[in-house]
C-alpha cells in the first residue's frame, strides 16, 4: 500500500513517538515491549484473526509503530507518549482498509475491537488498484502468467536496484520495454549515466525478458485475480516494527551503520547528504558532504570505527570519505580506480580492525591505505574477476567476498596469501553483501535467492534457501548468537535463519518492500535488535 504520510517535508528533527520504548526497550525483548495501547482483531463473522498488522501512527510526527495479533486475535503496543493517533490496519490485502483518526493514546489505552470485512469470498482476490498497491514483487510473479524460464530470467537481471512494483505496476507496449530494458541493463549503476561496454546478458535473453514484460504488462494485459502469500503466524507474529520517515524525497536509502553511543548512521545512493538518528531522543541530523566537480552527489557503504569516525564510500565519484562528528568536519580521498566517474568505481569497501581499507578490482582483492587512497598490496584471484562486497573478520585476519553477476565465493587468509575460490550449487546465483559470523564463516546473501555460506574450514559454499518463493537477497548479517539476518527483497518480509536447525522465522513487514541493502545489529540487546534503511526513504527497526 502506498505509504501515509502525515508530515512529509524536509525536517531535520523528528520526536520518537515511543517514550519509554526509545529510552530502555531497546535492551528487551518484544515481550517486554508491552504496556501500551491493546485490544483485539476479528473478522465480520465472529472469529479471531492472527496475523494481522495494526499500526499507530503519530500524528505529531509521523513515526508508525506495527504490532501483530497472535492466535487468539489479541495485540498489544509498548508504551507510547501521549498523544492522536491515527489507528489503522497496514497491508489489509483480503480485508476491506481499516482507518480511524485521532486516537487519544495515554498508557494502556483499551482499544474497541477492530473488526475486518474480507474483500472477497474466496481466496482469490479481484486485481484492483487498491490491493495491486499492497502486492509484494514476489506475489506478482506468483500470480502473473508466463513460464519458469522467462520470470528466472527476469530476477536474473532486474531485481537489485528499486522494488518490482515500478516494474509492474507500469504498462508499456513492446517497443517500450525494449527501450526500458535495453536502458537498464546497459546503465552502468542506477544513475545510468555511463553506458557499460560488457553485457550483462547475452541479447537473446534480454529479448526474453522484453517478451514477457510486454505480454503481462502491456498495454492490453488483463490482471489475473490475486492469490496472496500466507500471512504472519506464531513467532512471526511476536515483534514490534517501528518506522521513521527519513527528511528528504528521492534519498535512495543504501547502507546504515550503528555508533557505540547508539547513532544510526545511513547512507542515501542519490544525495550530498548523510544523515544520523538518534534513538534516545529521536532526532535526525544531516551533514553535507563537499561535491566533487562532475560527479553525482551519493553515498554507498558506512562503517563507523572504533573511535567513533564513520567511514562512507562516494560510489560515482570514487572517494573515500572520513567523518569525525566532534569537528563535523569531512576528508575526501581519490580512491585508485580504473572505472570512470559517475560508474561505480569505489563501492562496498571492507573496513578492517586496523584501519585498513579493502576493495576488489582487476582480479585481485586490494588493500588500500585510508590517508592517500593508493594500493599498498594487492592477492590475485585464480578465478574471480571481482567481487560485490568485501567482508572482513573480526579478528581482522580473513576477507571475503563473491562474483556477481556469477557463482563463485573467495575467501583469503590475510596473514598468509593463501586464497580459496569456491562455486555455489546455482549457477547465477549472485553472492552479495554479507558478514563473518564468530565461527570464522563468511555470509552473503545471494541474489538469486539464497543465503551463502562459505564455511571458514572447509572453504566450501552452501545454498539455503527461505520458504518464500521468488525473493532476492542483497544481504546476509549474522548476529552475536549465530543467526543469520536478511531482507527479502521484492517480498515484504525480513528472514531470520538458523543454521544450526536449518529454521526459518520470516516477519511480514508493514510495507511490500524490504528493500534493504545493508542491516546494522544491535548485538547489545537481548534479544538482538535490527536496523535498515529502506531504499524508499524510511528507517526501520525489528525488535523481536
Amino acid at each position: 500500500m502506498e505509504k501515509l504520510r502525515v508530515v512529509r517535508q524536509a525536517v531535520v528533527c523528528l520526536i520518537i513517538a515511543v517514550g519509554a520504548l526509545g529510552q530502555e526497550a531497546g535492551a528487551q525483548g518484544s515481550h517486554k515491549l508491552l504496556g501500551g495501547p491493546q485490544g483485539r482483531v476479528r473478522s465480520a463473522k465472529g472469529e479471531p484473526l492472527e496475523g494481522i498488522m495494526i499500526q499507530l501512527i503519530s500524528q505529531k510526527n509521523a513515526i508508525r509503530t506495527t504490532v501483530y495479533s497472535n492466535a487468539e486475535g489479541r495485540y498489544e503496543f509498548p508504551k507510547l507518549e501521549t498523544n492522536l493517533y491515527t489507528l489503522r490496519i497496514a497491508r489489509p490485502m483480503e480485508f476491506r482498509p481499516y482507518l480511524k483518526e485521532s486516537v487519544r493514546i495515554d498508557g494502556a489505552t483499551q482499544l474497541e475491537d477492530i473488526v475486518l470485512e474480507q474483500v472477497a469470498d474466496t481466496e482469490w482476490l479481484p486485481p484492483t488498484q487498491e490491493i495491486a498497491a499492497q502486492l509484494t514483487g514476489a506475489e506478482w510473479l506468483m500470480n502473473l502468467p508466463g513460464t519458469g524460464e522467462e520470470k528466472r530470467m527476469f530476477i536474473n537481471s532486474c531485481n537489485w536496484c528499486h522494488s518490482y512494483q515500478q516494474i509492474f505496476r507500469s504498462r508499456h507496449d513492446e517497443q517500450g520495454w525494449r527501450t526500458i530494458v535495453t536502458r537498464m541493463v546497459t546503465g552502468a549503476g542506477s544513475p545510468l549515466i555511463n553506458v557499460r561496454e560488457q553485457l550483462r546478458e547475452p541479447l537473446e535473453q534480454r529479448e526474453k525478458i522484453v517478451q514477457f514484460l510486454a505480454r503481462v504488462r502491456g498495454p492490453e494485459a488483463k490482471d489475473p485475480p490475486f492469490h496472496l502469500l500466507p500471512g504472519p503466524r506464531g513467532p512471526a507474529t511476536r515483534v514490534v516494527v517501528t518506522e521513521y520517515e527519513l527528511p528528504r524525497l528521492e534519498l535512495a536509502a543504501h547502507d546504515v551503520g550503528g555508533d557505540s553511543k547508539g547513532n544510526i548512521w545511513y547512507t542515501p545512493h542519490r544525495s550530498s547528504f548523510v544523515g544520523k538518528l538518534d534513538p534516545k531522543s529521536g532526532v535526525v541530523t544531516e551533514y553535507h558532504i563537499p561535491v566533487i566537480p562532475g560527479a553525482l552527489p551519493g553515498t554507498h557503504s558506512v562503517w563507523v570505527d572504533k573511535n567513533d569516525v564513520v567511514w562512507f564510500s562516494e560510489n560515482w565519484a570514487h572517494s573515500l570519505t572520513k567523518f569525525d562528528p566532534r569537528t563535523e568536519r569531512f576528508t575526501q580521498v581519490r580512491v585508485e580506480t580504473d572505472a570512470p566517474v559517475n560508474s561505480p568505481g569505489f563501492g562496498n569497501f571492507g573496513l578492517a580492525p586496523d584501519g585498513s581499507i579493502w576493495n576488489t578490482a582487476g582480479g585481485a582483492v586490494l588493500k588500500i591505505d585510508p590517508e592517500t587512497g593508493k594500493i599498498v598490496k594487492k592477492y590475485p584471484f585464480k578465478r574471480i574477476r571481482s567481487t560485490y562486497d568485501n567482508l572482513i573478520s573480526q579478528d581482522g585476519n580473513f576477507w571475503a567476498g563473491g562474483q556477481w553477476p556469477g557463482n563463485l565465493v573467495g575467501m583469503l587468509d590475510i596473514r598468509t596469501g593463501l586464497m580459496w575460490e569456491a562455486e555455489t550449487h546455482t549457477p547465477l546465483s549472485g553472492p552479495a553483501k554479507g558478514a563473518f559470523d564468530r565461527e570464522g564463516n563468511a555470509w552473503l546473501g545471494g541474489r538469486a535467492g539464497a543465503l551463502i555460506r562459505m564455511d571458514g574450514k572447509t572453504h566450501l559454499a552452501k545454498e539455503y534457501y527461505p520458504p518464500t518463493p521468488y525473493v532476492s537477497f542483497y544481504e546476509a548479517m549474522p548476529d552475536k548468537n549465530g543467526e543469520i539476518w536478511a531482507s527479502e527483497l521484492h517480498a515484504g518480509r525480513f528472514g531470520r535463519f538458523d543454521p544450526r536447525t536449518e529454521q526459518w522465522i520470516e516477519y511480514v513487514l508493514p510495507e511490500p518492500f524490504a528493500h534493504n541493502r545493508r542491516t546494522w545489529i544491535d548485538n547489545s540487546t537481548d534479544p538482538v535488535t535490527v536496523w535498515y534503511a529502506d531504499h524508499e526513504g524510511y528507517m526501520v527497526r525489528l525488535q523481536p
